[in-house]
């Protein structure tokens, strides 16, 4: 499959070059061996049989998910979230809080906050509870964040304490599983952004290099304002560091220097 061939497929879906240019070959391998297995022949064969079945586009669109994460990507980040953000919620003397990862992939920043949340634990007395909601499109990340295993090279970033602490080596040092206490409370779910949600009221939510770079505008603009939808005022929405919002959001505001942390206005009293 040659470019002009992928790019005649985003078009026809509305996702971005753009997004995909830097990931497309990996992707551009894994359609092509879905093609094949659907023995269509050429691309507009292979897109009408994606628009006539349901199940073909599904895996259509798994087939498309990527994920490139790993465990406290962008370590300033999650300064600022141990420092400034959880602590901030926090003093709003609310019984629990809720996060939200939308787009988790193999679950490296769920488990990534709650080694943060660990740490708050064990500085600070009646912490709220934490509920945390992590949400993929593709089942097969979704099983792989449950198994919670992962190469050494996603614990790169992790420091030696918390590596010790929460991390089990297997298989030689070349793998390390997450420690069973670090699962509970987590409600894995497979759900696509571009739908409704049916969960509100979270504190935090994580949209991180997920439609924000792989669509286009007219497709991830409404899908922006969903996930906004769920989003409590005064809570906190993290995306990633090379992405922009899609709309010109009033009900936003940028938190200190960087530029992907915002916070949603409250309403008045």
């Amino acid at each position: 499959m040659d470019d002009q061939q992928f790019r005649q497929i985003l078009d026809h879906y509305g996702y971005s070059w753009e997004g995909y240019r830097r990931v497309r070959k990996g992707v551009k391998k894994r359609i092509s061996r879905h093609m094949q297995q659907l023995k269509c022949r050429n691309i507009d064969e292979y897109l009408r049989v994606l628009d006539r079945e349901e199940e073909q586009r599904n895996q259509f669109v798994c087939e498309m998910s990527v994920s490139v994460s790993r465990f406290f990507r962008d370590r300033i980040l999650w300064k600022i979230i141990e420092d400034q953000i959880v602590q901030e919620i926090s003093k709003e003397n609310i019984k629990n809080i809720r996060f939200w990862s939308a787009g988790c992939a193999c679950g490296e920043e769920v488990y990534s906050f709650k080694i943060v949340w660990e740490s708050l634990c064990a500085r600070f007395n009646h912490m709220p509870e934490l509920e945390i909601v992590a949400t993929d499109i593709n089942p097969d990340y979704i099983r792989r964040a449950q198994e919670g295993v992962y190469p050494v090279s996603s614990l790169k970033e992790v420091p030696r304490e918390s590596r010790e602490t929460y991390f089990q080596p297997i298989e030689k040092d070349c793998f390390y599983r997450i420690i069973p206490s670090l699962k509970k409370g987590i409600l894995w779910k497979v759900h696509n952004l571009l739908c409704e949600h049916d969960e509100c009221g979270f504190q935090i939510i994580f949209l991180r290099n997920s439609i924000l770079t792989y669509y286009n505008e007219y497709i991830k603009q409404p899908a922006f304002q969903k996930v906004m939808n769920s989003l409590d005022p005064g809570g906190f929405l993290i995306i990633g560091s090379h992405e922009e919002l899609p709309i010109d959001s009033k009900d936003l505001f940028c938190v200190g220097s960087q530029p992907y942390i915002f916070k949603k206005i409250e309403k008045e009293r």
